[in-house]
């Protein structure tokens, strides 16, 4: 439940859009995000005693899911049936779960952990769907006992999954994840469709497309096909191919049959967010329209379809926020030294090349700060030097006391908390309009104390080393 914040009027834009012009709803996140740090200040959210702070905007999350709903219904026959499974990697926390729920989305899930996210946010499990290179025996057997979508990653899963339904026969819908291998994109880590990907049947080593058919007809229980080809980096022409290579091979995989056999395209998520401006592109309707062009026979109604988009749906919706705890200078550069650095923003700060991150300042009262802008370098909190967030970014030059906002971190950001130095995982809250106009807060994750870091590397077996089975005393 959202506690009744005091009301906040905007003072200024925060940060300058970098050359490229944001819509009329990116401009309302903008504002909506302003209110919400100087509400965060001044309800105590933030500040010396909490110098770090995870906010998301929970009107512009559901903002997205209605925008991807609308996209695909405009392009898909009527009665098509369309699973939008919100991928728990991106945000795993049990109320974005459940508020995407809310919103017509399920889950897709890559492990233990995620699928307990997904029940204990309340996802059924037929809006379920697991996707993961490395299944065990025992995660496959849950899956199929509860109905979940299952998607075999290869001959060897299906292996087990063959033997796992000669014993107990199950109602989940079943597929096999195919790689179209139609090449990489900007960031190699993310390529999920590359020659050498880790991911799925290869579809073009020798042999293997007709060994997926071979399995498909083999297997009159297999109706779903999967591949996921986006991520941060691949353009949205590379992602349609993979699509259009996933649609080529159900429509082979059914003429060989003789009959619909595949049912259900999965073509996974990966649309890309534009970290270097406030403009949220490119859109679910611009992805939607390119896969209407490019597939056409995709959405003539006789495939269902399941998406599994993550980072899109949250990415602009989040800000990691940080008090300046100091202000020096080093070599002639200005530097700001904050609680924000590589435990809440790993990839940024250990490839800031491609994940590097739009800054915006704000003043101790949480108000955008002003001021003829300085080059300056905001750095985090960790024992090394390279823990910067940003190098060489002007902005108003950053005073003790003030705050630093990471912005579009919604998605991922909250994710991969790094414990290096053991540093605290940050509290994070959403925020929404109050009746009276101010900026109210509800508690999605609490802030990680000293006990639970303690308790997490090993505080209950203190003495396991020293012990006398181990030559202690």
């Amino acid at each position: 439940m959202f506690a009744e914040g005091m009301g906040v009027d905007t003072d200024g834009a925060g940060e300058a859009m970098d050359g490229e012009r944001a819509d009329e709803g990116d401009g309302e996140r903008l504002a909506r995000r302003d209110r919400a740090v100087r509400a965060a200040v001044e309800q105590g959210l933030i500040g010396p005693g909490e110098p770090v702070v995870g906010l998301l905007d929970v009107a512009g999350v559901r903002e997205s899911a209605a925008a991807l709903r609308a996209a695909f219904e405009a392009v898909v026959a009527p009665g098509t049936p369309v699973l939008h499974a919100f991928a728990v990697k991106a945000t795993p926390l049990v109320a974005v779960v459940r508020l995407l729920c809310e919103e017509g989305l399920g889950a897709e899930v890559a492990s233990p952990g995620e699928l307990a996210l997904a029940r204990a946010a309340g996802v059924p499990v037929d809006r379920t769907v697991l996707d993961s290179p490395a299944k065990t025996p025992a995660e496959l057997r849950e899956a199929l006992a509860l109905g979940i979508a299952v998607n075999a990653d290869n001959p060897q899963e299906l292996a087990r999954v063959d033997a796992l339904i000669r014993r107990a026969p199950s109602a989940s819908p079943l597929g096999v994840r195919v790689n179209p291998q139609v090449g990489g994109g900007s960031i190699e880590a993310l390529s999920t469709a590359t020659a050498t990907s880790k991911f799925g049947v290869a579809l073009r080593d020798e042999g293997a497309r007709e060994w997926v058919v071979r399995a498909y007809l083999e297997r009159p229980w297999l109706t779903r096909l999967h591949a996921h080809t986006g991520s941060q980096g691949i353009p949205l022409p590379l992602m349609a191919q993979g699509v259009a290579e996933t649609y080529a091979l159900a429509e082979e995989i059914n003429a060989r049959a003789g009959r619909r056999q595949v049912d259900t395209l999965d073509i996974g998520g990966g649309l890309p967010v534009n970290f270097a401006s406030e403009a949220t592109r490119p859109s679910y309707g611009a992805y939607a329209r390119l896969l209407r062009e490019t597939v056409p026979g995709l959405f003539d109604g006789r495939y269902g379809l399941v998406t599994e988009f993550g980072r899109s749906l949250l990415a602009k919706h989040g800000t990691v926020v940080a008090r300046v705890e100091y202000a020096k200078s080093a070599g002639g550069r200005a530097v700001a030294v904050t609680h924000a650095g590589v435990q809440v923003a790993t990839r940024t700060v250990y490839v800031p090349g491609a994940w590097p991150l739009r800054i915006a300042a704000y003043d101790a009262t949480g108000r955008p700060k002003r001021g003829p802008v300085v080059v300056q370098d905001v750095a985090g909190p960790a024992c090394f030097a390279g823990d910067l967030l940003a190098t060489g970014r002007a902005l108003p030059l950053l005073e003790q006391g003030d705050f630093v906002a990471a912005l579009d971190t919604g998605a991922y950001y909250f994710a991969h908390h790094y414990t290096y130095n053991s540093l605290a995982r940050p509290g994070v809250y959403g925020f929404a309009p109050d009746r009276a106009g101010g900026v109210s807060f509800a508690v999605v994750r609490r802030a990680q104390s000293p006990e639970e870091i303690v308790a997490e590397s090993g505080g209950a077996h203190a003495d396991a080393l020293t012990s006398a089975a181990f030559g202690g005393g």
